[in-house]
């Protein structure tokens, strides 16, 4: 018989203990040890059989077992200990306060978060990297208000069939059950968000308050009595439903976002963002959203596109086209306009500002990036592919001017480093974390020391590793008796490598599998054994994601090497955990350049584990050539088939002939030049791919110039935002007018050039209706191809030598020589403001009309 409604009964805390309720209501704990280890004090056998989720432990502590530790002197002693703790960093400067004019608050937009196992709110590395995003702000006390949206299933929950086919679970979540806090208004009744839908129809929304140490994380959760039954379902399920479905979760993520964190600045008195940054697409319509603020306002929509322009950061992580959310215009047509229009907000403005190449489809990232002055890929690999996905909406531009930058994600080292390693480093390495310096210090560490606690991790991976594979095969049907090989699969003493991904064709997973044989002889080795330990999810959609699983599964259950490899279903944070901290290699090879960065094998650097990697994503960036191992590629081969072969056979190579030598090659007991690269690896690797890097690059480069900008145009009325909008206009209207009419060159003679010289170019343009102050002149310059395109080139500005009664202008410059061979040049005019972010920021370029040649020294 089934309950039909299930909820949880929290205990009621004696006052003595009131404080533990305190530590269990903010998920610093999910990456604060001390806490944790006073958790497991309060019942140590119910800690560890609800997982070491602290709602959970105190839902199942008894009465009586609280009542003794009510009484407990020394256990209160901690307590008070822990609680003064947590007060204490909530309050204390750190950071980000020692900062002049920082932003005083930034809103933060994700469909996910990965902030503990216990809270199972994400699908793959989007939403762990926003969870550590959360987690590095709380520590460096960046003034993050974060949003998001609390699904009741979450993601799923992966198993195998009897075939080794992934069977997807869905367990309702009940919020009582997790460490949230419903926002109230003053008078004690809940927050409501609505959005208005079409054909008459309301969504509401409650608001959920998850604190993240210091950073308030909102989650908007539709299960409401208000809502019809569809509108209740809309957070039902994290990637959830088809078109339309998607489209409700993501108008409730950003236009119900952002009135989630007015409600909540208005109930609470935090204060409001200058800064809003919108990861990924998912939540582009907080932008539209803030529109229709400031156009009911008085604002015109251009006013208010530049105003929020200015403040909104974008973040994309996908460097493939079919990662990215699009909708038919006329389903976006259908929201926005008609009988549910905003009055001041024209449907035809909306649709532009998601239009892509191809008719009739919106695109959220295009619209993202038109909403947001600032945008960034998350490697430097990526940002580069970024620009080549989006460079129409740039046209007349290089790929290398495409206003898209980088900077490259980390991780938050408290969430992910063993235990183990930071008590081996000493008192130092926790507070260090975070900086640069202090690195050096693993150098201190006895081989011996660094080699032992490689083996705990790896051991204690073996032992999880094996009740996880025992209850796998008993999910698919085993009996107990006959799964007594588990007791020997794996082996703490064995090179354990590790592959966990999500599941998309891209990452191949199967890879390792193009040549079974000479798998199968590489995990088989009677002197250097190999194992592998896998996990991974594919979406429920992807059926070709779950035959990669299945293949891989078949492998793995081989009577011969199923103590050599294996399959770990339901791959979550904890298990995360596990692998990154007990594998001493970490494998990724996904088919370049589409990875975005990678982030697990930072994470297993932080551990002493050694990468093994494709050169994407993060690796590209920071593989120097002895803190791991880079698989070639075969770029040029299109066959992929072939591709796949050339690679998977240079990966056996690596496998067999350095990683397995490097790691069995013993000196009294020790492998000591695989601890040299581990030592290497903490000490370059360490102060680059820590969260906490990651947060300081987004405030100085991102977060602190938007709000400078925001507060630029907001200031005085938002007078400059009527301004600069103004000026766009009067841009765009008169840019066909703006022409490059003639270009001389001088300084040449008639002998052939060189290296070091200067050249002298003068060059008349057609202003049109504008101004010299409204443009930018410059001669792009440097080695040309054989059909005379620039090669990234370099650019000299022009200054005005003479201005004319007939809208020309002349503009005159230098441009030096400073490279042998073949050489060209060119000019071209661009907007110019003191508001614009990047000489492409408004797409408008005008260049010669006829190719540049060279005739007696003048240019035509």
């Amino acid at each position: 018989m089934r309950a039909i409604r299930r909820f949880t009964v929290r205990t009621v805390l004696p006052p003595e203990l009131a404080s533990l309720g305190e530590l269990v209501l903010n998920l610093r704990w999910s990456w604060h040890p001390e806490t944790l280890d006073l958790f497991g004090e309060v019942d140590p056998a119910i800690w560890g059989r609800v997982g070491y989720d602290p709602v959970a432990l105190l839902g199942a502590v008894e009465a009586d077992r609280l009542r003794e530790l009510a009484a407990d002197r020394r256990f209160l002693r901690r307590l008070a200990d822990a609680a003064d703790d947590l007060r204490e960093y909530m309050t204390a400067p750190r950071w980000y306060q020692t900062m002049a004019d920082a932003p005083g608050a930034i809103a933060y937009f994700s469909p996910e978060y990965g902030i503990a196992a216990a809270l199972p709110q994400y699908s793959g590395g989007l939403g762990i990297l926003a969870g550590d995003h959360l987690k590095a702000a709380s520590d460096l006390g960046v003034p993050i208000l974060a949003v998001g949206l609390l699904y009741r299933h979450g993601y799923f929950t992966q198993s195998l069939s009897p075939e080794g086919w992934q069977l997807e679970h869905y367990p309702s979540l009940d919020p009582g059950g997790l460490p949230l806090t419903l926002l109230r208004e003053e008078d004690g009744t809940p927050v409501r968000i609505k959005i208005s839908l079409p054909e008459h129809r309301t969504l509401h929304a409650q608001v959920w308050v998850l604190q993240v140490g210091r950073v308030p994380l909102l989650l908007l959760d539709s299960d409401v009595a208000e809502n019809d039954t569809a509108a209740r379902d809309v957070t039902d399920r994290l990637y959830g439903g088809g078109g339309d479905h998607r489209l409700l979760q993501e108008l409730l993520l950003g236009v119900g976002g952002v009135r989630a964190i007015r409600a909540y600045c208005r109930v609470t008195g935090h204060a409001e963002p200058e800064v809003f940054h919108t990861n990924e697409g998912h939540a582009g319509f907080l932008g539209l959203e803030r529109i229709r603020e400031l156009t009911e306002a008085r604002l015109s929509f251009d006013e208010a596109l530049e105003a929020v322009r200015a403040g909104t950061v974008f973040t994309t992580h996908t460097p493939v086209p079919a990662g990215i959310d699009r909708f038919p215009a006329e389903m976006i047509g259908r929201q926005f306009g008609g009988e549910n229009a905003w009055p001041t907000v024209p449907v035809d403005r909306i649709l532009a500002l998601g239009a892509e190449e191809e008719p009739g489809k919106f695109n959220m990232a295009a619209m993202g990036m038109r909403l947001a002055q600032r945008v960034n890929g998350v490697s430097e690999l990526h940002g580069a592919v970024s620009r080549e996905m989006f460079q129409s909406l740039w046209p007349g531009f290089d790929t290398e001017e495409i206003p898209i930058g980088f900077i490259t994600n980390g991780v938050h080292a408290p969430t992910w480093v063993g235990r183990e390693i930071m008590e081996l480093a000493g008192k130092e390495l926790p507070t260090l974390v975070d900086r640069a310096q202090g690195w050096e210090s693993i150098s201190k560490i006895s081989d011996g020391d660094v080699w032992g606690i490689r083996g705990r991790l790896r051991e204690k991976l073996v032992v999880a590793a094996r009740a996880r594979l025992r209850q796998s095969w008993i999910n698919r049907g085993a009996s107990p008796a006959e799964l007594g090989w588990i007791d020997d699969a794996l082996d703490p003493e064995v090179l354990t490598i590790g592959f966990a991904r999500r599941v998309p064709s891209y990452k191949r997973l199967t890879l390792m599998l193009s040549d079974p044989d000479r798998l199968r002889a590489l995990l088989l080795d009677p002197v250097r054994p190999v194992q592998i330990v896998i996990a991974g999810k594919a979406h429920p959609a992807d059926e070709g994601g779950k035959k990669l699983i299945q293949q891989i599964v078949k492998f793995a259950d081989s009577e011969d090497v199923r103590h050599r490899i294996v399959f770990l279903p339901d791959y979550d944070m904890a298990l995360g955990q596990l692998l990154v901290q007990g594998c001493d290699v970490w494998m990724n090879n996904p088919l370049r350049p589409l990875e975005a960065c990678g982030t697990s094998g930072m994470k297993a650097a932080l551990n002493g584990g050694l990468n093994l990697s494709i050169r994407d994503g993060w690796w590209d960036e920071w593989y120097d050539g002895t803190n791991g191992w880079a698989i070639p590629t075969a770029d040029g081969v299109a066959d992929p088939d072939r591709r796949d072969e050339l690679e998977a056979a240079a990966l056996y190579d690596l496998i067999e002939h350095e990683v397995a030598d490097r790691f069995y090659d013993r000196a009294d007991g020790l492998p000591r030049r695989w601890l040299e690269m581990v030592r290497h690896t903490l000490a370059s690797l360490g102060p680059k791919v820590l969260a906490g890097r990651m947060l300081r690059d987004y405030v100085v480069d991102l977060y602190a110039p938007a709000a400078r900008s925001a507060r630029a145009l907001s200031g005085e009325g938002y007078e400059q935002a009527r301004s600069f909008a103004a000026w766009k206009l009067k841009v765009g209207r008169a840019w066909p007018g703006v022409r490059v009419e003639h270009v001389e060159a001088s300084g040449l003679g008639d002998s052939t050039p060189e290296l070091g010289t200067s050249l002298e170019l003068r060059a008349t343009i057609a202003l049109g209706e504008l101004v010299p102050g409204d443009i930018r002149v410059q001669a792009a310059y440097g080695r040309v191809g054989d059909h005379d395109d620039l090669a990234s080139p370099s650019y000299a500005d022009l200054t005005v030598e003479s201005e004319g009664d007939d809208g020309r202008a002349v503009f005159a410059g230098t441009i030096p020589l400073d490279r042998t061979g073949p050489f060209g040049y060119t000019v071209r005019v661009v907007p110019d403001h003191p508001l614009v972010a990047s000489t492409s920021e408004l797409g408008l370029v005008a260049v010669p009309e006829e190719p540049v040649g060279m005739t007696n020294g003048t240019l035509r």
